[in-house]
């Protein structure tokens, strides 16, 4: 969500959400197109030709491969551009734990007060 706040590039924002929209479309229309391609064959091959069911079939295994080929492709493409926006905008905390031995009135000279943590920062 973080990413999404990010006010950087619209454009990888807008392929996201482009190929959610598709994917929420697309995934139940290949379903539902490979069970009546499936139950047609099936039909073909109980009371006509065995080579229409053939086809059928190759016609579905055909139809699963693409949408997978299209799935996993989109699926890196958005991961390595998350690990890219993960790697560039990282932010990092020092905290300097207080020493026994410095008195608190040089500890705010030296800047050695509590930092305020923001949820986004890592500690380090």
């Amino acid at each position: 969500l973080q990413w999404l706040r990010n006010p950087g590039p619209q454009h990888e924002k807008q392929i996201l959400l482009g190929d959610m929209v598709c994917f929420l479309f697309i995934t139940p229309l290949a379903t539902i197109s490979g069970w009546l391609c499936l139950r047609g064959a099936v039909d073909h091959l109980h009371f006509s030709s065995r080579l229409e069911a053939v086809g059928l079939i190759a016609l579905t295994v055909a139809l699963f491969t693409i949408y997978l080929f299209w799935t996993l492709v989109s699926f890196r493409y958005h991961c390595r551009l998350y690990n890219e926006w993960h790697w560039t905008n990282q932010r990092v905390i020092l905290i300097i734990p207080k020493s026994a031995n410095v008195p608190s009135s040089q500890q705010s000279l030296l800047g050695l007060q509590p930092l305020k943590r923001n949820s986004k920062e890592t500690v380090v």
